[in-house]
């Protein structure tokens, strides 16, 4: 099976007509009679971390050191810079669909994949096969951070603190260390993880939390984030949708650069031929957006949006073979979701 899986090759037109068939066929594994229902007004909280002095730092850094970052950990820095439209963040939330995990927008359902946001990030060394789980038997906190920051463990061990269930250290302790330590390859690991702390998973404000450390020490092992990202991404959209509120602490700003990139037909975004170092998250930077469009209009905007508004993939995907069946056996899912 596993040869007759990889070998098999079929276009676009195939799978679109295989999956079409397929639906009518088979429906969906959601209870028999379900009638998709959005309801209940969401009142989420989309406290973020001040980001200017990540900004200030990533600044002030020379291109050696900047083309190091990028060699290492892609595009990260630009997620400093994407700003959340609030208004439409919080109407997004009120069309997560709870019992599809996905939005539902009119009549148009979509969900970020894990092929989109791997591109959107654009680093060789998150492309792993192995999807980070946290393990069974971990180092501890301070040991992690001794080979992150490449500190004593005396050092790491006085500016740990307890802050609710789990263990942190202050992003100003961070953003000091990465002013004055003297090893560039160093400063770019803990920028890396600074920017995974306060704008990827932004939990603890204004702290790194012991579980993003557990996940950055991985990284260099064949592991990928970006199931893990993706997960907490669904899991905090379908926590606050469930209570009717609470604050969401995915990444805000993949999610609406994803969300942009799917509507390029609403914002008149020309498409891009792409080049070599072509980048989405730096073209979502550069691109202009007006944020002057209410939540009451945004949400006005989502439940009339028709099916050719909405382009199924993002422009920039480049196009590649994607696992929809194996052998008999239909819409293989996605992991870590």
């Amino acid at each position: 099976m596993r040869n007759e899986c990889l070998n098999k090759v079929e276009d676009n037109a195939s799978v679109c007509t295989w999956s079409e068939k397929t639906q009518l066929d088979k429906r969906d594994s959601v209870t028999e009679g379900y009638t998709s229902e959005l309801w209940d007004f969401t009142r989420v909280n989309l406290t973020q971390n001040e980001l200017q002095e990540l900004r200030n730092i990533w600044a002030q850094w020379d291109d050696e050191a900047k083309q190091l970052f990028y060699q290492n950990y892609g595009d990260l820095p630009y997620l400093q810079d994407v700003k959340v439209d609030r208004h439409l963040f919080r109407a997004m939330v009120q069309f997560w669909n709870l019992a599809y995990s996905c939005f539902t927008f009119g009549d148009v359902d979509l969900v970020p994949t894990l092929e989109e946001y791997t591109t959107l990030l654009c680093c060789p060394r998150i492309r792993g096969y192995k999807a980070y789980v946290r393990p069974t038997s971990l180092p501890a906190f301070t040991k992690k951070l001794v080979m992150i920051t490449g500190m004593s463990e005396q050092w790491n061990v006085a500016r740990v603190q307890q802050k609710g269930d789990s263990k942190c250290i202050l992003w100003a302790v961070l953003r000091d260390l990465i002013s004055t330590h003297p090893d560039v390859k160093k400063r770019v690991d803990v920028l890396s993880l600074s920017i995974y702390s306060m704008v990827i998973f932004p939990k603890a404000l204004g702290h790194i939390d012991e579980a993003v450390a557990n996940l950055f020490d991985r990284l260099g092992k064949q592991n990928t984030p970006v199931p893990a990202i993706l997960a907490e991404t669904i899991r905090s959209l379908s926590a606050c949708r469930r209570v009717g509120e609470g604050r969401f602490i995915g990444c805000a700003q993949l999610l609406l650069v994803w969300f942009h990139s799917h509507f390029w037909k609403l914002d008149k975004v020309p498409f891009r031929v792409f080049f070599e170092g072509y980048s989405p998250l730096k073209e979502a930077v550069d691109m202009p957006r007006r944020d002057d469009i209410s939540e009451e209009r945004w949400i006005d905007i989502l439940q009339n949006l028709q099916e050719e508004d909405v382009m199924w993939k993002a422009p920039w995907l480049v196009p590649n073979k994607v696992l929809y069946r194996c052998g008999s056996f239909d819409w293989v899912p996605l992991p870590g979701i």
